[in-house]
C-alpha cells in the first residue's frame, strides 16, 4: 500500500518538532549564543554600556512652580467683633393698680414724657378721702387734749395716769391717719422712673380690676444693644470698650460696653453683652435689629485680599507663605476685622512672604520660584476684594 507524499511529510516534521522539544532550547534563534557572549563581555568588563545609567532610568528634571508673593506693611488694628443684636429700652414696667375701682383720673397718654412720682392714674375713692379727713380732724383733736393735759399736770390738778392715757390717744389717731393714707395712695398709680409712656390700655371713667394693667412705661435714654458673643471672643472684651452700632435703618450710633455676661447661655455657649447707647433725642427706638462692632484690643496685624486666605490639610482657614528655603508653609489665620479692602489678618510672621497668586496650585514643603507681585496683580487682587463687600 503507497503512502501518499503528504502523509509522509507530516510524519517528518512532526518527528523533528520532537527532536527539538527533547532539547530544551525555547529561544528564539541566535538569541541564546548572543546572550552568552554579552553575559561574559560583561563579566570582563568589556561590555561598553556596564558602568553607564540606562536612559530610560534617568528621572526627567521637574521645573520649579512660580509663585507671586508679597510682604505687606504692618500696622496696629483694633480688633472689632461683630455680632447680631436688637435694641431694648433701658428700663420696662407694665404699671397696675392696687385695688379694685373706677378709673376718676387719666392725665397721661401714649407718647408722653413723665418724671419719678408723676401721677398717671387715680381711682375715685370719696369714701378714702373722706376717711382722711377724719383722721386728720381726729389728731387735731388728741393732740389739743394732751396739750390741755399737760398744763393740768404742771399746775397739778392732773394724775399722771391721765397724762399717759392722752398721749396713748394721741398716738392711736396718728396711727389711723397713716392707715387712711395708706389706702387712698392705693388708689393712685405713680411713674417709678423718668420715661415714656408707651402704652395705655384703659380709659377714663372704666372699672378696673385688682392688679389691671394701667400704662407700659420705658426708659430709652439710654437704649440698649444687646447681642451674643461667642465664647472665643470673650476674652477680647472689657467694661468700657467703644462699640458701633449700625440699625437696620441704616443710622450708625456709637455706644459704650456696660455689661458682659458670666453665665453662658446652655444651649448656644454665648454670652449675653448689653452696649448702653446715649439716646437723649429719642431717635433710636427698642426693638429694632441691630448689628454691633465690638472694639477690643488692638493688634498687630495685615491687610490681605479675600482670595488669599486658603484651607489648610487639617481643614483650618490660612494662607500660605514663602520662607527663606524657598519651601512653602502654611499658617493659621487670627481674623481681626473683616473690612471694604480686604481681611485684616493676625497671627502671620513678620517675615513671611505671602503668596498671592498660586496659592492653591502648590501645598506645605514644595519648593517654589517666588516673585515679587507687581503692582497691577495687588491692584486686581483688592479691586476683587473690593467688590466682593458691595
Amino acid at each position: 500500500m503507497r503512502i501518499r507524499f503528504h502523509k509522509l511529510a507530516a510524519v517528518v516534521v512532526l518527528f523533528g518538532f520532537a527532536a527539538w522539544m527533547t532539547t530544551g532550547e525555547f529561544s528564539s534563534v541566535g538569541s541564546v549564543a548572543a546572550n552568552k557572549a554579552k553575559a561574559a563581555e560583561v563579566e570582563k568588563g568589556k561590555a561598553p554600556d556596564a558602568n553607564k545609567p540606562k536612559a530610560a532610568e534617568a528621572e526627567p528634571k521637574v521645573p520649579l512652580r512660580t509663585v507671586a508673593v508679597v510682604t505687606p506693611p504692618r500696622k496696629t488694628y483694633a480688633r472689632a467683633i461683630r455680632i447680631s443684636g436688637l435694641t431694648e429700652a433701658d428700663k420696662r414696667a407694665v404699671l397696675g393698680t392696687r385695688v379694685a375701682g373706677v378709673i376718676d383720673k387719666l392725665p397721661v397718654k401714649q407718647g408722653q414724657h413723665v418724671k419719678t412720682g408723676d401721677l398717671v392714674l387715680m381711682l375715685a375713692a370719696e369714701e378714702k378721702i373722706s376717711m382722711v379727713d377724719n383722721a386728720k380732724q381726729l389728731v387735731v383733736q388728741r393732740q389739743a387734749e394732751l396739750d390741755a393735759a399737760l398744763q393740768l399736770m404742771k399746775s397739778g390738778n392732773l394724775p399722771k395716769l391721765q397724762l399717759d392715757t392722752a398721749r396713748s390717744n394721741l398716738t392711736s389717731a396718728q396711727s389711723l391717719l397713716e392707715t387712711a393714707q395708706a389706702l387712698l395712695e392705693r388708689n393712685e398709680v405713680r411713674a417709678p422712673f423718668d420715661g415714656v409712656i408707651d402704652r395705655v390700655p384703659v380709659e377714663l371713667g372704666s372699672s378696673i380690676m385688682e392688679g389691671g394693667e394701667v400704662a407700659t412705661i420705658l426708659k430709652l435714654d439710654p437704649v440698649i444693644a444687646r447681642g451674643e458673643i461667642s465664647e472665643r471672643d470673650l476674652g477680647y472684651l472689657k467694661l468700657g470698650d467703644k462699640a458701633n452700632v449700625r440699625l437696620v435703618s441704616g443710622q450708625t450710633v456709637e455706644g459704650t460696653v456696660r455689661y458682659i455676661s458670666r453665665d453662658a447661655s446652655s444651649a448656644t455657649r454665648t454670652f449675653r453683652v448689653e452696649v448702653a447707647i446715649p439716646n437723649g433725642d429719642g431717635s433710636v427706638p427698642a426693638g429694632m435689629t441691630a448689628e454691633i462692632a465690638l472694639n477690643a484690643q488692638p493688634t498687630d496685624a495685615v491687610v490681605l485680599p479675600r482670595s488669599v486666605v486658603t484651607l489648610g490639610d487639617k481643614g483650618d482657614l490660612g494662607i500660605r507663605a514663602v520662607g527663606k528655603d524657598n519651601k512653602v508653609a502654611f499658617f493659621p489665620i487670627d481674623l481681626v476685622d473683616d473690612t471694604p479692602t480686604g481681611l485684616v489678618l493676625g497671627g502671620i510672621p513678620a517675615d513671611a512672604r505671602i503668596i498671592v497668586a498660586g496659592q492653591e496650585l502648590v501645598k506645605e514643603g514644595d519648593v517654589v520660584n517666588p516673585v515679587e507681585a507687581d503692582q497691577a496683580t495687588l491692584r486686581k487682587l483688592l479691586g476683587e476684594a473690593t467688590a466682593g463687600t458691595q
